[in-house]
């Protein structure tokens, strides 16, 4: 039997590549981390065969948009608002993570993810107070052995941070010792992002600096757009300044005009949705309706631990539903009923796989299972009362799987999660440590005098008289 060579048996093969589409039953076979063969019946082949007869196969799911780091503040935003999330969270709790705090929760959070069936996030790393956290952010993603696209975060906005950075210039620098210390390749699990410092709270030079300088390191740019009703999205002066791109993730989007949407299409840009975050903090309608008429494929995200599960199938789910609910929604106020749904269960999941894996750059990788592609697969079913039978293998996994039913994980070929359980991983030792990190955050946290969320009255006006003028 060859050691290096995996054979899936007898699944159902979600491949999400409309050559093959889906066999009811069949084999894939896995060499080197690769897929090297799907069929309904692979024989005479040498390899360590994985019996997932009765289970669903599909390719590992993308999360476009993660706050990594955040995991061990699990929930600790249950009830607050977008702007208490502001406070509590980036001015307050990010100040006081210690690089320590950062690995654990870029650790703990990738697991969460595989184990979940997301073999690949974006990480929107806005905690780099110092050469060390960011150091600390990309070992943790490292050690946990999943896929990521590591974003590099400037937030150059908050005053309460360690004062290691004194000038724009001095993250500059960092990011350029991230790129050649972490990133000389782009063929290993880890590849290079930067995410931008807020639109609105940088003068239009300082996110040039930062767009041209991901460019130079060929680094993949995420930010955070049309987030909050009442400020401008700087959308037209990005691109009269010739800024905007495909090689652009742009987050939420919610309050973007039509005309704006049309200069994000025209530039081939990519866009993340995050329902549960954006259905509960107030920030207005998934733009899933907007993607459709701007012809912009929907990607989808976890956001913040702080509020939300690290289950994008979740995302999906509560997606699909708020979408199905808008698209008949003054069809029903008109006494009507729709004759049909409006968006597949197998369309969501190509949100989660095929547009994620685009947007995030790998479309070549990943996102499909193909013969040539990295061999990042999931398996779900197994003993859950969910799981049986699956008469609709997309509508299993939408509406019937949580990550208790996520039996296998693989990344590159590599188990992550067999049987139900992390590989390698001492599950209760790093819940304690988790426990621990959040507990000394919090300590840190009143022993100078600090409240959460701490959100002061009129924080938006206030927050807005900080802006700077972008001309």
């Amino acid at each position: 039997m060859s050691s290096h060579r995996k054979l899936l048996r007898g699944g159902t093969v979600l491949t999400m590549d409309p050559q093959t589409g889906t066999l009811p039953a069949g084999d894939v076979l896995i060499e080197d981390g690769l897929i090297r063969g799907i069929a309904p019946e692979l024989v005479h082949v040498d390899a360590e065969v994985i019996d997932v007869s009765g289970h669903i196969v599909m390719p590992g799911m993308v999360d476009t948009h993660r706050h990594t780091w955040q995991t061990q503040m699990r929930a600790i935003c249950a009830n607050w608002t977008l702007l208490d999330y502001f406070c509590g969270i980036r001015l307050g709790v990010s100040s006081t993570y210690l690089p320590q705090d950062v690995y654990l929760g870029n650790r703990l959070g990738a697991l969460d993810a595989l184990n979940a069936g997301v073999t690949t996030v974006l990480d929107f790393s806005h905690c780099n107070n110092t050469p060390e956290h960011a150091d600390a952010a990309i070992t943790g993603l490292r050690d946990a052995g999943i896929r990521a696209v590591f974003g590099y975060g400037f937030f150059e906005s908050n005053p309460f941070a360690p004062p290691y950075f004194s000038a724009h210039a001095d993250r500059q620098a960092d990011l350029a010792r991230v790129a050649d210390t972490w990133f000389r390749g782009r063929d290993g699990l880890l590849t290079l992002g930067v995410a931008l410092t807020e639109f609105d709270m940088v003068p239009l030079e300082t996110t040039r600096a930062e767009i041209l300088l991901a460019r130079e390191h060929d680094a993949l740019i995420v930010s955070h757009t049309g987030c909050v009703w009442g400020s401008p999205t700087h959308i037209v002066e990005l691109d009269k300044a010739e800024l905007l791109g495909p090689d652009q993730v742009h987050v939420h989007c919610n309050t973007l005009t039509e005309d704006e949407w049309t200069i994000l299409a025209r530039h081939g840009a990519k866009v993340s949705i995050s329902p549960e975050t954006e259905l509960n903090m107030g920030m207005g309608r998934p733009v899933f309706g907007a993607l459709k008429r701007h012809g912009i494929k929907p990607t989808l995200s976890c956001d913040i631990l702080s509020l939300n599960s690290g289950d994008l199938i979740s995302q999906a789910r509560l997606g699909l539903g708020f979408q199905r609910w808008a698209d008949t929604h003054a069809l029903n106020l008109a006494n009507a009923n729709p004759e049909a749904v409006t968006l597949s269960a197998h369309e969501a999941l190509e949100w989660t796989t095929v547009n994620g894996a685009e947007a995030v750059g790998l479309a070549d990788r990943i996102g499909r299972l193909t013969p040539g592609r990295q061999a990042d697969i999931i398996v779900v079913g197994g003993p859950g009362i969910s799981q049986h039978p699956h008469l609709d293998p997309a509508g299993t996994i939408l509406f019937q799987t949580s990550p208790q039913d996520v039996r296998h994980v693989l990344v590159a070929g590599r188990f992550v999660k067999r049987d139900g359980e992390l590989v390698g991983v001492n599950l209760p030792r790093l819940l304690a440590e988790a426990e621990a990190s959040a507990a000394g955050v919090l300590e840190r946290i009143r022993s100078t005098g600090g409240t959460l969320p701490g959100t002061p009255a009129g924080g938006w006006d206030l927050l807005r008289s900080l802006a700077p003028d972008h001309g």
